[in-house]
């Protein structure tokens, strides 16, 4: 089975997002397209015998790379923590942030910031435009 680039590259966003509408505009020039047109041309790629059979390949290897739990990075965690009360040294760090590292990536931890203005309440954003005459003929 061999697809085109723009099919392989189809099947790889489709497996990512989920979108059968954003796989094909990413895959396809369909920057002039309606999106009915774009909606109908991705229907019939995922209803592509050879797209289909590709798509599932793709959607097997994405579920085992996504097999990794919370309950796993917990106990990866406790893991380094134990070592390093039992070895009387807090230097297992390296552990500690390859664990925080594959979570992130993971999307199971996100850093979290909330931005609030003079006393938690709301900012206050202003802009000042000023328009300059052009110092050019207008005609």
């Amino acid at each position: 089975m061999s697809l085109t680039i723009k099919q392989e590259r189809f099947c790889m966003v489709y497996v990512e997002t989920g979108n059968a509408s954003e796989a094909y505009r990413q895959a396809y020039n369909a920057e002039n397209m309606k999106e009915a047109t774009i909606n109908r041309n991705a229907k019939m790629m995922i209803d592509d015998n050879k797209i289909s059979t590709r798509v599932k390949e793709l959607k097997s290897g994405h579920t085992k790379r996504h097999e990794l739990t919370i309950d796993d990075l917990v106990k990866q965690l406790e893991e380094a923590r134990q070592v390093a009360l039992a070895l009387e040294n807090p230097q297992c760090s390296a552990a500690i942030s390859a664990t925080m590292g594959t979570a992130k990536l993971l999307g199971l931890l996100v850093d979290k910031n909330e931005i609030t203005g003079k006393d938690g309440g709301a900012i206050n954003h202003s802009i000042e435009v000023t328009f300059v005459k052009s110092a050019g003929n207008v005609s």
